[in-house]
């Protein structure tokens, strides 16, 4: 060989391992695609996306180095028979002009998200130690305590799945809501760890730990959530959930809603049972909240005029350590834009909704519950059960608009 291209092939052998050594790689082994993170700090996305596309059905994805640089969206859907394993850390990265122009649809209140994962019997193991951090202080200074901050994105969105079971998983300071998951079917989530607050003077607004939407069959078990707004929140046409077993560090709680946002959409909520929650300085154990029936500006920051109902909602079993509001709270008064009143104007039917029974702990109120309802649509089958062993601070009012026969409680008092 010439020395001129012995010489060549030498460079170009050294420049190729050198490439491959700087950036994200996958290797693979029958149906296992390891992924190797990039050691000068560049985009591991497009390695990621690599192992889901040879890897992702009837196969594993191993992410087990210590972190993973996130800088693009990532869509992982179409998933079949998958395992995927993350002992490492996936750190979403700075650059908030990208995000804000890039994040993928969620398709209900004009939001996004960072990362789309989807499909048929996948399993995603954590191991308590696999961490997504979305550099959440940076949103929560961009935004100012704004609430939905237009191109915010989701951290994960479980998109179009079935019989599927995320376990182990750690979030930390979450961009926007932690998860969603929407038009889904069977889902476990088990041992889930949240954590968004703010080290700054600003609020870690909007950072709910979970948002549910058009799914079926979920089940929410074991979590730990630190954050700054609804602890979980279960929304728009979804049925069948079961929140277990949960500890709420502040946050507002087990949100139903909000709902009604969408003026003449026709949205409900169905056989949702909350029980076995320890809620550390939340806002509430369980709560409801409609838009009214009076549209102003258009979502995410406004709406209004919903129809449909929720019905068949239970909260129970809960223990409370210093509540700051109410045990239980129902509001048809969510208004954005400035706007005030029409209380009593929204036509979403609430029904059939339980607080207790054993509910036990402190609050730092004088009253137990406030249940506004809607004067064009009251609420039947509203019951309090039990709360004797709930203690307040020099009361325990029951504060009432338009409940319709208020089953184990009397009101007190109107909202």
């Amino acid at each position: 060989m010439a020395p001129a291209i012995y010489h060549l092939l030498s460079f170009l052998l050294y420049f190729t391992q050198f490439t491959v050594v700087l950036s994200g790689t996958v290797r693979r082994a029958g149906s296992t695609c390891t992924v190797q993170a990039s050691v000068n700090g560049s985009d591991d996305a497009p390695a990621i996306l690599e192992a889901f596309q040879m890897c992702g059905k009837d196969g594993s994805i191993e992410l087990h180095d210590t972190l993973y640089h996130i800088e693009t969206v990532m869509n992982t859907t179409g998933l079949s028979n998958v395992r995927i394993d993350l002992t490492g850390t996936m750190l979403w990265g700075t650059n908030l002009t990208y995000w804000i122009s890039a994040g993928l649809p969620l398709n209900y209140q004009n939001q996004t998200t960072a990362w789309a994962l989807g499909g048929d019997q996948v399993v995603f193991d954590g191991h308590g130690v696999g961490t997504f951090d979305g550099n959440g202080q940076l949103w929560y200074d961009l935004t100012d305590g704004v609430s939905n901050f237009p191109g915010r994105p989701i951290s994960l969105m479980i998109v179009n799945s079935t019989n599927s079971h995320y376990t182990g998983i750690r979030f930390v300071q979450s961009q926007f809501w932690t998860l969603a998951i929407t038009n889904s079917t069977d889902i476990v989530m088990d041992g889930i760890y949240v954590n968004s607050t703010s080290n700054s003077s600003v609020p870690a607004t909007n950072t709910d730990g979970i948002d549910i939407l058009f799914s079926d069959k979920i089940t929410l078990r074991n979590w730990t959530v630190t954050n700054g707004d609804d602890s979980m929140s279960v929304k728009a046409n979804s049925t069948n959930i079961l929140i277990q077993d949960a500890v709420f560090h502040g946050g507002l709680g087990v949100s139903i809603g909000s709902i009604g946002q969408f003026n003449g959409v026709f949205e409900m909520i169905q056989n949702v049972t909350a029980e076995g929650v320890l809620a550390i300085g939340s806002n509430y154990a369980g709560y409801i909240k409609t838009w009214t029936g009076v549209q102003q500006g258009f979502p995410p920051n406004g709406g209004g005029g919903g129809l449909g109902f929720a019905s068949n909602i239970t909260f129970r079993n809960f223990t409370l350590q210093n509540v700051t509001q109410n045990v239980a709270m129902i509001t048809q008064c969510t208004s954005f834009e400035g706007a005030t009143g029409d209380c009593d104007t929204s036509l979403f039917q609430l029904s059939n909704i339980t607080w207790g029974p054993g509910i036990t702990g402190t609050i730092q109120t004088d009253t137990l519950a406030t249940l506004q309802c809607s004067g064009d649509a009251p609420c039947p089958g509203i019951s309090i059960l039990g709360l004797d062993e709930v203690t307040s601070i020099g009361g325990s009012e029951v504060k009432c608009s338009n409940v319709v026969n208020p089953i184990g409680f009397n009101c007190t008092g109107s909202t």
